[in-house]
């Protein structure tokens, strides 16, 4: 859809025309003509599952006549970057994971705050990690001062690392946690999953390093150190759940560093139950040692807004839509609104143990914010250099 300036030749045309009519009919009729320009159109900047036809496709029925176009991410840096290099003017929506929109995107004036009062009785039924009489809205859904809502949530769940529990106990796991991948004993039993980002959390979790905190020299050789020693003793690396997940159940590999709900759950809902995704009862972050994640999606600071990006918000709070953003292809993940009787009754027993729901709320309490790291910079070009030597 893009040409080197940012704009497909059918919006150019638009807006060509858009000007003309402008010239000829006065200031205000500018203001409403442009305002008008991009009603029939929608662009979204998202993680995988909201870019499906499962998703899109009813939207489209519901208004007729828009254009919807989706690009998925592969992490939530390179999202925000192509808002930084100019694409604000492109997306209307961008979908990242909690703690970007709060703690860059906002200060970065790269999105723009929600009609409250449309939005809030819809966050006032989600489940309790997002919404309570007590606490209110979930703080990282809000501005620092807490006056602006940034963005609706939706989907979430917890990650950390994956086992095949044929080889390895739910009990042995979560108990050892993350440090278990340094037993001499699991050396080549394991693979690695390369999401990056995660991989860095989890690497400073396992030398027993607060990933949230500021690391000195000794900390960051320390992760130096344990990356070293996790990369040594891999069996495989891929950036592909299902690859892995079937090593894990053909008997290559007894767990993988790195996973959660998100990658074991394709998996279980086919019925390989023994793929476990495990929260570990302790570590570093505040006596915790599992992490957790859930997505805000947000309204872009684009200079011209369609108008269909806040109905699009509102249009996947419907129950059945739910569902499907939950369900999406290839990964399978709770969703906030599932405290909603008419959206939970749409789970049937086999979807709800492929995202492991009866442990979902113990899951929860063990696992700390997804957080930027503030060594971010100097631990992933740490983690780059060790993965190198392997991939």
């Amino acid at each position: 859809m893009n040409s080197k300036n940012g704009l497909s030749r059918r919006s150019f045309l638009k807006t060509a025309a858009v000007a003309t009519a402008a010239v000829a009919a006065g200031p205000f009729s500018t203001l409403r003509s442009f305002a008008a320009s991009r009603e029939d159109e929608l662009n979204i900047l998202c993680w995988e599952g909201y870019n499906t036809e499962n998703v899109l496709g009813p939207f489209r029925k519901a208004f007729k006549g828009v254009t919807v176009k989706a690009e998925s991410g592969t992490d939530d840096p390179s999202m925000i970057n192509k808002l930084r290099a100019g694409e604000t003017k492109i997306w209307d929506l961008i979908n990242v994971n909690q703690c970007w929109a709060r703690d860059m995107l906002w200060p970065e004036k790269l999105i723009k705050p929600l009609n409250r009062a449309r939005f809030e009785p819809y966050i006032e039924k989600m489940m309790k990690w997002f919404y309570s009489p007590e606490t209110g809205i979930n703080p990282f859904a809000l501005s620092p001062d807490g006056k602006e809502l940034l963005g609706m949530m939706q989907r979430f769940g917890p990650f950390s690392f994956v086992i095949n529990t044929n080889k390895i106990s739910a009990t042995t796991a979560e108990d050892q946690g993350f440090p278990m991948f340094l037993d001499p004993a699991l050396k080549g039993r394991y693979g690695i999953l390369a999401y990056d980002n995660w991989n860095v959390m989890h690497l400073c979790i396992t030398a027993g390093l607060n990933p949230f905190t500021q690391l000195n020299a000794d900390q960051l050789a320390k992760f130096e150190e344990t990356a070293e020693k996790v990369f040594e003793g891999a069996k495989m690396i891929s950036s592909d759940l299902v690859q892995l997940n079937q090593a894990l159940i053909n008997g290559e590999i007894d767990l993988y560093f790195t996973g959660g709900t998100y990658t074991s759950s394709p998996a279980r809902h086919e019925g390989r139950l023994e793929v476990l995704g495990i929260s570990p009862k302790s570590g570093p972050i505040d006596g915790k040692g599992a992490l957790q994640w859930f997505e805000i999606t947000s309204l872009v600071n684009n200079p011209n807004l369609s108008p269909r990006a806040e109905d699009f918000l509102e249009f996947v709070q419907r129950p059945e839509i739910c569902k499907a953003v939950a369900f999406a292809e290839g990964t399978y993940n709770p969703v906030s609104q599932m405290s909603n009787p008419e959206v939970f009754k749409l789970f049937s027993k086999e979807d709800l143990v492929a995202i492991q729901w009866d442990t979902l709320e113990e899951e929860m309490a063990r696992s700390a914010d997804y957080q930027i790291c503030p060594n971010n910079d100097e631990l992933t070009d740490i983690y780059n250099k060790v993965k190198r030597k392997r991939v």
